[in-house]
């Protein structure tokens, strides 16, 4: 059952009760919701807008069958905003679970390598892909590296914090203990295929919140095995930073869909 936690919830809901509707046939039962941060706030890069944890949290919490709200978000100590999310992921009462971003440093030094070596390029290109490109092309980008050098970069500096098996293992658990009947995963990352495939096996119902152009073609294909996907476009305006919600439905950049 849908109860508005807000006015402003409350407001928008009234112009979409088909929304509102959809949302209520998905969280029938009981739900449990899993986010995995990491994978969905590079959504905003794409959709052209960006997701307020506080009103998503409220937003959810308005449906009376979500029972948690799992979220997963690496913690980076020093850095402003990573600070900023932890914070704000506590004060809004999600279940947290965080661990530190590791930093990896990929040299970029050209000094000792040929012309058409692949062992810079290779730390950042897919085998598979490298396997395609022309002897010109891997020049080309060694040149590059070289620009680089002479301005003084020796080094890429690259941050990773994946949840993957944290997220898996807990909605297995979750489902092994019958916490839900109903998972929700924030994420279009392929590494949940097979923990997803197993909860479908079993008769759990699972739905995928994600954004077009944002699912990997593993989860796609369990559409088939009976995988929901719901485009977070429809809910934009309920969860949207303040200043980017404007009263009027828009087009999904996306998709062009109203």
């Amino acid at each position: 059952m849908f109860t508005p936690k807000t006015e402003r919830i409350e407001k928008i809901a009234k112009d979409q009760q088909e929304i509102i509707s959809q949302l209520d046939s998905i969280f029938s039962a009981k739900t449990r919701v899993y986010i995995d941060y990491a994978n969905v706030r590079p959504w905003s890069e794409k959709l052209g807008w960006h997701i307020e944890l506080k009103r998503l949290k409220q937003f959810l919490g308005s449906f009376d069958t979500v029972e948690a709200v799992n979220f997963y978000n690496g913690y980076l100590a020093g850095n402003e905003r990573s600070e900023k999310e932890k914070t704000e992921a506590e004060n809004c009462k999600y279940i947290l679970r965080t661990k530190p971003v590791k930093i990896m440093n990929f040299s970029i030094d050209v000094s000792s390598i040929l012309p058409d070596s692949t062992v810079l390029v290779s730390q950042f290109i897919r085998r598979a892909l490298l396997k395609k490109y022309e002897i010109a092309t891997i020049e080309y980008l060694n040149e590059r590296f070289k620009d680089m050098n002479k301005k003084g970069e020796y080094f890429i500096e690259d941050m990773k914090c994946n949840f993957d098996v944290e997220i898996g293992v807990d909605m297995l658990l979750d489902c092994e203990r019958n916490s839900a009947e109903t998972f929700i995963l924030w994420s279009g990352d392929s590494d949940f295929a097979d923990p997803l495939e197993r909860l479908l096996k079993v008769g759990k119902k699972v739905v995928l919140f994600a954004t077009a152009g944002r699912i990997s073609r593993e989860l796609n294909e369990l559409k088939t095995s009976g995988l929901g996907i719901f485009d977070i476009f429809n809910i934009r305006d309920f969860i949207c930073w303040k200043k980017e919600y404007n009263g009027k439905r828009t087009k999904d950049p996306i998709s062009g869909a109203p």
